[in-house]
């Protein structure tokens, strides 16, 4: 690439190359303090409900960043060139197949101002010359200004290089129409996606949290399929590390089989919308299992099936995970904190109607033991069983899905 203006003198570079290594260690904390501000920046809502995608997202900003630093790291103050590799160019293959064209200037402009005003503040922390300061300065504003100058170019090079080579844009752009709300014949849908509609629907969405294990999710799609024998099945690629899937009956699909096909996939995740008929079913269950998926993704689930219908609740309650993590602590109190076996007995109880019979045939545990677990657990519970049932076992739920809730972070 051209340089565009004078390299710096010996003592800047010196300069530029410490702080860079400073910021090195700080990539994750400063990737996130950037990347949601940025991706509100892109504008584009199919692009924030998708929580694959929003992930790629996160990473590519990450991956900007420390391509800056330890290009600063080896030649301090000087033209920095975009990184755009395998994982950046499938992400960019996974927007432009689903017709999805991110405001990149805006995100840039977003992040560039964030992270300018953190470079500010370790240069002056550590810059103590007044001249040494102006110097480095003027040199990282101008390579960081061309960095996002240059990034931007490259992003929509790599759009336009995948909108020529993608033969499949045109049924999963339907598909995101669909599933976005607009006007729909059933007819016409049916015709080009060739899947019936006037039928029951489940929406599910499959991923891996590693890219290099595609297998993986392409064998649990064909377990899918299996276990659902005598129903129809569509599958689109949502991205590099996910699938959305719709199953497809005169009846509601049974999934039983459908999660134990999932569950055995190895590192295969499954999000599960509730069952819908017709055109506005299609687009109901896979907005569920959209919001499904993005809940397990915002508390760091490790929950390898999650039905919708099962979190509803705890999708509205748990949209701010500091929220979440104080309506935790303020409703079950040391409870939140104690034996999981005293909660899972409490919430089993709860689930079960407040019968300890039912509740020990589910945990295959004695009755007595169950009568004293839950004891002790509504004991423990900041807010009693008998005085708010709801709030406690919501609590609960939320714990059930992200145990480390109460650990992470301050409230």
């Amino acid at each position: 690439m051209d340089e565009l203006w004078a390299p710096p003198s010996p003592e800047v570079a010196d300069a530029i190359r410490s702080l860079c290594q400073r910021l090195l260690t700080e990539t994750e904390s400063l990737a996130d303090a950037f990347a949601g501000p940025a991706l509100v920046a892109q504008n584009d809502p199919a692009l924030l409900a998708d929580a694959s995608l929003v992930e790629e997202d996160r990473l590519l900003n990450r991956s900007d960043l420390v391509q800056w630093l330890t290009a600063n790291i080896q030649r301090p103050g000087r033209r920095v060139e975009p990184y755009v590799g395998p994982r950046t160019t499938a992400y960019i293959n996974d927007l432009v197949s689903r017709g999805i064209a991110p405001d990149f200037a805006g995100a840039w402009r977003v992040a560039l101002g964030i992270g300018w005003r953190r470079w500010l503040e370790e240069c002056a922390a550590h810059c103590a010359d007044r001249d040494l300061l102006v110097g480095v300065l003027d040199v990282s504003a101008k390579s960081l200004v061309q960095y996002a100058l240059d990034s931007v170019q490259a992003l929509r090079e790599a759009g336009l290089a995948a909108a020529m080579g993608n033969a499949d844009a045109g049924a999963v752009a339907l598909i995101q129409l669909i599933a976005g709300g607009a006007p729909m014949a059933e007819d016409l849908a049916e015709e080009r996606l060739h899947y019936r509609m006037a039928r029951w629907h489940v929406g599910l969405v499959l991923w891996i949290d590693d890219p290099l294990r595609v297998d993986a999710l392409d064998g649990a799609i064909a377990a899918v399929r299996a276990a659902a024998a005598g129903r129809s099945a569509l599958v689109a690629r949502a991205s590099a590390t996910s699938r959305w899937v719709w199953l497809s009956g005169s009846a509601v699909p049974d999934l039983h089989h459908v999660e134990n096909a999932v569950t055995t996939a190895g590192e295969v995740r499954a999000a599960v919308g509730r069952p819908g008929r017709g055109l506005e079913g299609f687009r109901s269950s896979h907005q569920d299992a959209l919001a499904a998926q993005a809940l397990v993704v915002r508390l760091g689930s490790d929950r390898r099936v999650t039905a919708y219908a099962d979190v509803e609740l705890i999708d509205a309650l748990t949209k701010d995970r500091a929220g979440a993590r104080r309506f935790v602590t303020s409703t079950l109190g040391p409870l939140a904190e104690a034996d999981t076996a005293l909660r899972q007995a409490l919430l089993t109880y709860l689930q079960c109607g407040f019968s300890t019979t039912r509740a020990a045939a589910d945990l295959y545990a004695h009755r007595n033991t169950v009568e004293r677990r839950v004891s002790r657990a509504n004991q423990l519970s900041a807010v009693k069983v008998e005085d708010n049932p709801t709030h406690v076992a919501a609590a609960l739920l939320v714990l059930d899905i992200a145990p480390d809730i109460v650990a992470t972070g301050p409230s």
